[in-house]
């Protein structure tokens, strides 16, 4: 996960709740725990029903849909499917037949049949994100890109810019949301930063440098704020953040892998990702709804990246036998994935001890 996020999620939720202003208290440790718990549950079930859902629709044989892991507890079987709950209530799981004398098994399904099933999980993930941030920007609005008022004595106040200006990039970057301006104002620290903008229907830019105030790298803007947005406006809004969202993930990630990121500060784990959520659960249902879509939004991202064991790898997979016209290996595709998995395994171990030796400060 992308660590700097986080952190910067965490101030706009906790501290500034810019676009929830709901508050509330739950102070039980073990409360906090099963919502947490809960969250997870939810956002991997959500993904596994997404297979599930193009799976049937393509007339696979699904075997079993489970709710959570391990022993079987309860369920029933209905047209040659066991729906069931297991007793670890930790996300969920997908049994499709793999025999390969059934025509209705996965692998007897065409190539793009079985890329739209593999694929259906990621977007499930994606659509649920947009349909939780469109239920928060529905009842409580969300902040424009246009500025309400500017602070006296501030960067922006110095620039020139004015209450009315609509920000539309940053550094040269188009922004669509505040996450894009508030994003790139962090990132960039205190460095100078190109702000561009539209007054009177003109285009106009100006040099801002951000100053760092109560932990935080601001230039003194506050943004107007659609407060009763429709059902459309809100699912728009929504799209656009999830959008945000990907593009900054991928950046992050480009920056890690060219070398040109920070370990230490850009990747988060499990173990960041549960402390902020306990944070986040303190602070009020609507805020865990709020950081709910934003989680399983990364999840959909973090699943098509093109790795081996992840969706991505799949696809990419599908995506080779279709230009080919040739299918791996079945051994080849069991040795591929299982030193994708041992990898995957062992990045995660690397992060989680990343994250106790060097927290992220939120």
């Amino acid at each position: 996960m992308v660590a700097n996020k986080f952190s910067i999620l965490y101030n706009r939720i906790i501290k500034q709740h810019n676009e929830i202003l709901i508050k509330g208290g739950i102070q039980l440790n073990v409360v906090n725990i099963l919502l947490i718990i809960l969250m997870f549950s939810l956002l991997i079930f959500v993904h596994e029903l997404g297979h599930f859902v193009l799976a049937k629709i393509n007339k696979v044989d699904v075997e079993q849909f489970s709710f959570g892991f391990g022993s079987r507890l309860c369920g029933i079987k209905h047209n040659g499917t066991d729906y069931n709950i297991k007793i670890l209530p930790f996300g969920g799981s997908v049994q499709m037949s793999e025999d390969i004398n059934n025509e209705n098994s996965l692998p007897r399904k065409k190539p793009i049949q079985r890329l739209l099933i593999v694929a259906a999980g990621p977007l499930m993930s994606y659509l649920f994100g947009i349909f939780l941030f469109s239920i928060i920007s529905f009842n409580f609005g969300f902040s424009k890109t246009s500025i309400n008022s500017v602070q006296e004595n501030m960067p922006a106040y110095s620039a020139g810019l004015k209450s009315g200006d609509k920000i539309v990039s940053v550094n040269n970057k188009k922004v669509f949301t505040t996450d894009d301006i508030i994003m790139n104002i962090s990132a960039n620290k205190s460095s100078q930063i190109n702000i561009g903008y539209v007054r009177n229907d003109k285009k106009y830019s100006t040099i801002v440098t951000p100053v760092l105030k109560d932990k935080q790298y601001l230039i003194g803007i506050a943004f107007n704020t659609n407060r009763n947005p429709s059902v459309l406006t809100s699912i728009k809004h929504s799209f656009n953040k999830s959008i945000s969202s990907i593009v900054e993930t991928y950046h992050t990630l480009g920056r890690l892998l060219t070398g040109k990121g920070n370990v230490k500060t850009d990747i988060g784990g499990p173990v960041t990702i549960v402390r902020v959520s306990n944070e986040v659960v303190k602070s009020g249902i609507w805020n865990l709804i709020y950081f709910t879509g934003f989680i399983t939004i990364q999840l959909a991202i973090m699943n098509l990246l093109p790795f081996p064991a992840l969706d991505g790898g799949w696809i990419l997979m599908i995506l080779f036998e279709l230009i080919s016209r040739k299918k791996l290996p079945e051994k080849a595709v069991e040795l591929i994935n299982t030193i994708g998995f041992m990898i995957l395994m062992a990045f995660m171990v690397f992060v989680m001890i990343k994250d106790i030796l060097f927290p992220i400060k939120l």
